[in-house]
């Protein structure tokens, strides 16, 4: 991969950190309490709402750190050591965190009485993305297994 790339990959990571950052601090709070007072059938659900809210966009952040150390690994060209299953297994438990937490934010809204079509069809494309992105990075997981396998059968013949 070109250097360029990764750093360029690098340099959007740190934005949509400090993105992601300024909506935990500003956007999500604002937005949950706008809420509370406009449908106060839910406003007991503004606290855990910011809760559930700044949780999952720190899954977020986690998994994109991540992706920044696999782009330094490839920057050093040692992507196909052990260490970066360390990251790859990182990522796969915070999707799956963040599945399991769109799944409990959703059983919270159901208990509570204010569900409706439109957050039962998100709540559904969530844990699917989850899912589905979980089962991609296993996948891709496999493959890092099996370069490093060959990478190292082609050390040992050289």
């Amino acid at each position: 991969m070109q250097p360029r790339v990764t750093r360029v990959l690098q340099a959007l990571i740190v934005v949509l950190l400090g993105l992601l950052v300024a909506s935990q601090i500003l956007v999500i709070p604002q937005v949950a309490r706008i809420t509370a007072l406009r449908n106060p059938d839910v406003a007991q659900l503004e606290v855990p709402g910011i809760i559930g809210a700044t949780v999952f966009l720190a899954l977020v952040e986690v998994t994109l750190v991540c992706i920044w150390f696999l782009l330094s690994l490839v920057q050093a060209e040692r992507i196909f050591r052990v260490e970066a299953f360390r990251y790859v297994d990182i990522i796969l438990a915070a999707l799956v965190a963040a599945g399991v937490l769109i799944l409990a934010a959703y059983i919270v809204i159901v208990a509570s009485r204010a569900v409706s079509l439109s957050l039962t069809l998100l709540a559904m494309l969530g844990v699917v993305v989850s899912a589905a992105l979980a089962l991609l990075v296993v996948v891709l997981r496999g493959l890092l297994r099996k370069a490093l396998e060959l990478e190292q059968d082609l050390s040992e013949v050289v």
